[in-house]
């Protein structure tokens, strides 16, 4: 029969003192202290694995941190273990990459892998209202749980005040977002299903509202009310662009002097800052050019055609206009969006070529073959519509609109 080992006591660990060489002292029942050559003393558990019958190791911790009676009561519980056919480092290690996931992969820290693959996909501004839509409305209350805790019921609980004060759009969008957020976690191992895969189910749905716009005739009104409206040169210069342009609010907000070819006459607003990520060129009129010299004053020297007011290296707000128009009385009426619906409706109403209108509104063809092959000479075949259209906003703005009613020889509209 061997000899149990001696037991350390706290004195004996103190005392022993570093050698050249790493020396081991026994505890029994597997504990080791590893006394390093640096002075370093480490605690060790020796053992043989329950299945493969192979002599291990396990580090427990440093000493004085990890004290005696602590690797004493670590041993026993890997001893406990290995009496249930399970190897203890392997628990261990286990239970350690649970506890790294359960603060790796929260709600919050999957969203932004997701947003990171989500933002090259869609414009800035667009990009900008995903996050703070989640800051806003669910990093509070669910960002800091595991992913694979989330559930339909959790997510539906958070959403429902939100409902009840009839923001449902917002519903429908936050809804839409954890849907793809979960979506990814599912492709990327993470959970096995995504439980928001039917939630837009139980919530109202939202009335779809078109946006608010003036009618044709009432053009005269709105240049009238810009002409005479208590706001900035650059705030004026902005919708008169996006009004001439038949761009939409973000679009025109980030124009940037450098996309502008003086030379050539227009614009190319890169893929980056279009809603379809596909670059977009627009023949500029002697009016859209006469907006742009009216505000190089102002901004001439910078990077944006129409600068932020608090940092002006940036450019100003895609709700700019919006705001503008509020104060101006349109509120209900018109949204600067709603601009390019009064393009839309007057180009049509005076005959021009229906597929040219879309070209000009950015609206991909479906048919992405044919988008691809036509859009060559689309730029110059726009140039007398918009031309007729800058026209057509002067004469409102003159009052003269009845003398710009008729579509001018030099445009060509099409046949019934």
């Amino acid at each position: 029969m061997h000899a149990r080992a001696t037991r350390l006591t706290e004195a004996k660990i103190k005392n022993a003192s570093p050698k050249d060489k790493d020396y081991v002292l026994g505890d029994g029942d597997g504990l080791q202290m590893r006394v390093r050559s640096n002075g370093s003393k480490l605690w060790n558990f020796n053992y043989i694995h329950p299945v493969t019958s192979k002599r291990l190791n396990m580090g427990l911790g440093a000493y004085p941190e990890t004290s005696l009676a602590q690797a004493r009561k670590l041993t026993i519980d890997a001893r406990q273990l290995i009496a249930q056919g399970l190897d203890p480092k392997e628990q261990r290690d286990n239970a350690r990459q649970q506890l790294r996931a359960a603060s790796e992969h929260t709600l919050r820290k999957v969203a932004e892998a997701w947003f990171d693959l989500k933002k090259e996909g869609v414009t800035q501004a667009y990009a900008e209202d995903i996050w703070r839509s989640l800051t806003l409305h669910v990093f509070p209350d669910l960002g800091h749980l595991q992913i694979s805790s989330i559930t339909a019921p959790k997510v539906i609980e958070l959403l429902r005040p939100l409902e009840a004060k009839g923001s449902l759009e917002t519903v429908k969008r936050l809804s839409q977002r954890l849907n793809e957020i979960l979506t990814y976690a599912v492709n990327s191992g993470l959970v096995q299903a995504n439980p928001l895969s039917g939630i837009r189910a139980v919530f109202k749905k939202p009335k779809k509202k078109n946006m608010a716009a003036l009618n044709p005739d009432e053009l005269p009104e709105l240049m009238v009310a810009i002409a005479n409206a208590s706001i900035k040169r650059t705030t004026r210069a902005l919708i008169e662009w996006q009004l001439h342009t038949m761009t939409r609010p973000a679009e025109a907000a980030t124009t940037c002097w450098a996309d502008i070819d003086f030379e050539r006459k227009t614009w190319t607003i890169p893929a980056e800052r279009m809603k379809k990520r596909r670059a977009h060129i627009v023949p500029l009129t002697k009016q859209a050019l006469a907006v742009l010299e009216a505000v190089r004053p102002y901004s001439g020297h910078r990077e944006f055609v129409f600068p932020a007011d608090r940092n002006p290296r940036t450019h100003c707000n895609s709700q700019t206009a919006n705001m503008a128009l509020k104060r101006m009385g349109f509120e209900g009426r018109l949204v600067s969006h709603g601009m390019r619906s009064i393009a839309s409706t007057t180009l049509n109403e005076h005959g021009f070529d229906p597929e040219l209108i879309e070209v000009a509104l950015a609206h991909v063809d479906k048919n992405e073959v044919r988008s691809a092959y036509n859009r060559a000479d689309y730029v110059e075949r726009r140039r007398p519509m918009m031309a007729w259209w800058s026209e057509h906003i002067q004469s409102a703005a003159t009052g003269s609109l009845s003398v710009a009613a008729d579509t001018p020889r030099n445009v060509v509209p099409i046949r019934s």
